[in-house]
């Protein structure tokens, strides 16, 4: 099956070109633009592990080795596009019009944080897996109702393919002809389990065989051809053609989440030279100079800014009101229960706080 997959790449890891570039691609402020995207994500999801270390928020789900995945599919969307990410997708919402405020209050435990900007449509993370592609599935099916031209993206990984909801929200969008791309990065690894202990399959594009969708293999740490096929997709799905699968082949060099030890089940060594021989940003880099795109100065300057928009937001996140603990019950059902009453009552009695 890998043979009827073939990975589609157009920047190779050293940062030259294997085939010629789409139009938009060709443009130097946009390459630019991507660039900075890449930038500013790496950045972010870098301190922000940084902060779960020095306990100033929660556990958190690095994405370090995927930017490339997330920052293309994003910028292929139209600004009236629905997003469904998971726990992990920061770097698409980032892209797509949240503010880095926003997501770092999420890691935080502020309700508000899953609200979205004005003017996009981006659902909470899922963090149950794979729950979120039945509802991109339904959304996309309401827009086709509706006579937009507008389509869905949800984001999983290779783990969420074992789940149901995957192939419910597969055969629903088949059936349906729903414009909604599924977005599968495949890093490899659902947690602690390889990819070859969760399936037998080779790929997971073929798994759209089974729905008759059409489906394809991306290279997932080349930003270029994650954003040329996603806007293939994109253009389908506005014409009507209906959905497609989109398998990005990449890796994550970090934890599962700040709580996780991948040494326990992962040779990271591997990690280790997959940073030197394949990221996502390098590969960019060597492009941007060899192509005379830009100089080393300004990549200099990119990584400046980007280290100051994070600093700023992180000062804004730390500034604003602490969570309120009563959120947790106050919101579970319509009226009180007396069950939720009682664990409201137990938790501010141990934390010797006033309700």
């Amino acid at each position: 099956m890998e043979n009827q997959f073939p990975i589609i790449q157009l920047l190779k890891e050293d940062g030259t070109l294997k085939e010629s570039l789409p139009e938009e691609l060709q443009n130097h402020d946009f390459v630019k633009t991507v660039y900075k995207h890449l930038m500013r994500t790496r950045t972010f999801d870098r301190k922000c592990i940084s902060l779960q270390r020095q306990g100033r928020i929660g556990t958190y789900a690095p994405f370090e080795g995927q930017e490339a995945a997330q920052v293309g599919s994003a910028l292929a969307l139209g600004e009236q596009d629905w997003m469904f990410p998971t726990y992990r997708d920061h770097a698409a919402t980032m892209t797509f019009g949240h503010t880095l405020t926003t997501i770092l209050l999420y890691w935080n435990g502020r309700n508000e944080s899953c609200v979205p900007p004005a003017g996009r449509n981006i659902f909470p993370p899922a963090v149950p897996i794979a729950t979120q592609i039945p509802h991109a599935t339904g959304v996309a099916i309401a827009e086709k109702k509706k006579g937009t031209s507008n389509a869905a993206i949800a984001y999983f990984g290779d783990g969420a393919t074992s789940e149901g909801d995957f192939h419910e929200g597969l055969n629903i969008a088949s059936v349906f002809q729903a414009p909604v791309i599924f977005f599968n990065q495949n890093n490899q690894y659902a947690i602690s389990v390889p990819m070859s202990k969760q399936m037998r399959t080779s790929t997971i594009a073929q798994k759209a065989l089974a729905y008759d969708i059409p489906s394809v293999r991306v290279d997932g740490n080349d930003v270029f051809a994650v954003y040329q096929e996603t806007k293939k997709a994109l253009d389908r799905a506005r014409a009507g053609e209906g959905p497609t699968l989109i398998e990005a082949v990449t890796w994550r060099y970090g934890a599962h989440t700040t709580a996780d030890d991948p040494t326990k089940y992962r040779n990271q060594e591997e990690s280790d030279d997959r940073r030197k021989e394949k990221d996502p940003i390098s590969r960019l880099e060597a492009y941007l100079l060899n192509s005379g795109v830009c100089e080393e100065g300004w990549l200099e300057q990119v990584k400046k800014e980007a280290s100051s928009e994070v600093d700023e937001a992180i000062e804004e996140m730390e500034s604003a009101p602490k969570a309120n603990a009563a959120d947790l019950f106050d919101y579970v059902f319509a009226e009180p229960v007396w069950p939720i009453e009682k664990q409201k009552e137990a938790y501010f009695a141990a934390m010797g706080e006033d309700q």
